[in-house]
């Protein structure tokens, strides 16, 4: 099943599992009841923090491919990696802001996991090595390896959807559960995309997508 499906599912299953109104609370007190209570959770927290930093990291990537040679086909695609993505970043910022929560900001190099005291990548995220790598190609040889390496960034993303929507009573918000969804769509579609750009240049990539 894709993140989409399983979006979907999750977010069915939560409204059908949930009560008319709580025990010992007539249905006119629910409204108020309803008000009072967080319709978000720690991990809907982590995951939109988590994932501005993710986001930063693939927009200044991108934002390589004109000073380093690449294809015109690889810099369309950059091009709306990055508006696509500063997009949904400023929806997650906003949302983050919207309930009083700590907002980081969109620092690529930012590779703190949110809730942890020590550097550690998020999924997908590339190392300094890689983006080192990146940086000094130039030509074929940068498009070779940005689709390498955003193809494993956005299997990253993937799998921060994942993670979230298998974490009991997270995904229910409304808003998050949008920009969930359009993640998981959008970089699923990216994927299928820049693999077939990736197999359709000649020489073997140095490095494949993990």
């Amino acid at each position: 099943m894709s993140a989409v499906g399983a979006l979907s599912v999750l977010l069915t299953a939560a409204c059908a599992a949930a009560p008319a109104h709580p025990a010992g609370l007539s249905p006119a007190a629910q409204p108020q009841a309803d008000s009072a209570r967080p319709r978000y959770t720690a991990a809907d927290v982590t995951f939109m923090s988590g994932m501005i930093v993710h986001h930063a990291q693939a927009v200044l990537i991108a934002g390589w491919a004109p000073a380093h040679g690449a294809s015109p086909a690889l810099r369309a695609l950059c091009a709306r990696v990055v508006v696509g993505q500063r997009d949904e970043m400023a929806v997650m910022q906003r949302w983050l802001r919207e309930r009083h929560e700590a907002v980081p900001d969109a620092d690529p190099h930012g590779h703190m996991m949110p809730g942890m005291d020590h550097p550690m990548l998020m999924p997908g995220m590339l190392t300094q090595e890689q983006l080192a790598q990146l940086d000094s190609a130039q030509g074929p040889e940068f498009d070779r390896l940005f689709l390498t390496d955003m193809i494993q960034h956005h299997r990253g993303a993937l799998t921060m959807v994942r993670t979230l929507i298998d974490t009991p009573r997270a995904a229910r918000d409304g808003p998050l559960f949008q920009i969930a969804s359009d993640i998981s769509a959008d970089q699923t579609a990216e994927i299928d995309r820049m693999t077939r750009m990736l197999d359709a240049l000649s020489p073997t990539s140095p490095r494949s997508p993990q």
